[in-house]
Formats: C-alpha cells, structure tokens, sequence
C-alpha cells in the first residue's frame, strides 16, 4: 500500500492522484520492413487528450475510428527522456522517499519494450527507463547534504520457463528459489547484490547481467527476449537529525517483460513454443496480479 500511495503522490500533475496502478502507452514508429511492405499505420496517440485512436483499415468509409483512455500516451516520435520524465521519474522519486515502485514494459514481440527500458547507451537521447533511473538516483545521492547518506544496492535476475536465475551470478543457469519471511516478504534466495557508487557501476552491473539473458531469434524479432527481466534497485538513506538516525528503504523493480505472442505469428517451433508458452503463462499470471 505504501508503494501504491508514493506513486500516486509523487504522481505529476495531470494524473489521477488516487490510483495504484498508472497505464502508459507508447506508439512505436512503423520499422523499415513494415514500410517496405506497404503498411501505414492507423494507431494514432492524442497526448493532450491521453487518447488511442485506432482506424480500421478494412472498415466502412463511414465507420467512427475506436478510442482508449490511459493516464499517458505518447507518439511516435517521443523521445526517450520526455517519456521519462512524465512516466517513469516519479516511481523513482518515491523510491528516492522511501517507497517501493516498480515499471514493467508489457506488450507483444517487436513492439520495442526493451527500447523503452533499455534502450541504447550512445548518443544519450536514445537512453531508456533504466539508464535514465540510474542517473536520476545518483543525481539525488550527490544532492544529498552531509546529514544524509546513501547505500544503494542492485540485483538483476530473469525469470525464463518460470525458472529463476541470477543473471549476476558466476554460474547463470542455476535455479534460485523464491522464498517469503516475516520481515522481509517475498525474497529470491542467494540473489547475487552489489553495493553501487555511481551511475557507471550501476550501468556496469547491468551491462554484465544482459550479457547473460536468454534471447531468441524469432520471425518478428532477431534478438527477442525470451525470459522476463528484473533489474533490482535498493536505495537506504540514513538521515541524522536532532531526534536520532532515521532510516528508510525504498525497491525499485524495473522490469523487461518477454513479448506476448502468438506462436504462428512468430513461427516458434521446439525451444521457442516450449518458451512462447511459458511466457505467455505467466503473463496471464501478471495480468490476474494486476486485475486483483
């Protein structure tokens, strides 16, 4: 409940301060194979209204085009540290407060949720949610005045045929397990955590993690993930004041899904069926979680 609340008050003007969960959608650019064979798109994102409006192509003339509402929604051509800063900056915030947050990337294959998330390191602008979170989080720390000191801490694991690994670990393939206790909640046993001092040591940890993530050549993507990623940020910050230490902790999950698919759309035969259909098994799962 406290993560709940954090993200709605730490929420930037324009959304709905009361809700738990916030839903973003962003319309990716057509891609140079989609243009080539003569498609045109008909997803359109109105950002002021926090519409998707959807023609349909094969429609009557006088047929009215579909419109959703979500708390955001963003274009084409939105560039990466604007989706950030309206989507993804305040989850951060409320960690940097203390809160526990976490931002998901859900969609189908090719659909760029690992652009979203990771993006690429050079030119900058291209950066996604997790670089961009990593800056963001050291900003704060060096903001910090000498009353107040930081610890951060992250961990990377990846849940691939509903096996948990610990993508920082020396031997990657080992199933961990997933464990619950008083204190703590639900925790993974033996994950692998490293104390983080600056924006490159962080990015380092996840550089070394993404190395060992399974990935896929499909029909839609040549690299598709095929196993969920989560990429663990704990920040403690002790604060020393007239009264005694205060200390509070604050998880921020951040998280690349694997597409959800249909398996004749993507081709997938033997290991990439056996996967297809673990990811869209717990996707179901995630979307029941979200629904209660």
């Amino acid at each position: 409940a406290n993560s709940v609340r954090a993200m709605a008050e730490a929420a930037p003007s324009g959304a709905k301060s009361d809700e738990c969960v916030q839903v973003v959608v962003r319309v990716r650019p057509l891609s140079r194979k989609e243009k080539q064979d003569g498609h045109e798109a008909n997803t359109k994102a109105d950002e002021s209204r926090g519409t998707i409006i959807v023609e349909n192509p094969k429609g009557d003339d006088g047929e009215p085009p579909k419109s959703f509402t979500f708390d955001f929604v963003f274009g084409a051509d939105t560039q990466q540290k604007g989706l950030y800063d309206k989507a993804a900056a305040p989850a951060v915030q409320a960690v940097l407060n203390g809160f526990n947050a976490t931002v998901f990337a859900y969609g189908q294959t090719g659909a760029g949720k690992s652009h979203t998330m990771e993006g690429y390191p050079d030119p900058p602008e291209l950066r996604g949610i997790i670089p961009n979170s990593f800056a963001h989080i050291f900003e704060e720390v060096a903001k910090a005045d000498e009353n107040t000191q930081y610890l951060v801490r992250a961990s990377y694991l990846e849940i691939y045929n509903e096996e948990i690994r610990d993508l920082l670990a020396k031997d990657p393939k080992n199933r961990l397990d997933l464990k619950e206790n008083v204190d703590s909640g639900v925790y993974v046993k033996d994950l692998t955590s490293f104390v983080v001092k600056s924006t490159h040591e962080i990015d380092q940890v996840m550089q070394a993690g993404k190395k060992n993530r399974s990935v896929g050549s499909t029909l839609m993507n040549q690299t598709s993930s095929r196993s969920h990623s989560i990429f663990t940020i704990i920040v403690e910050a002790c604060v020393v004041s007239a009264t005694g230490e205060h200390i509070h902790v604050g998880k921020l999950n951040l998280v690349d899904l694997a597409g959800s698919e249909r398996q004749s759309k993507t081709g997938a035969t033997g290991d990439r069926l056996k996967e297809a259909t673990k990811i869209n098994l717990s996707l179901s799962a995630l979307g029941n979680v979200i629904s209660a």
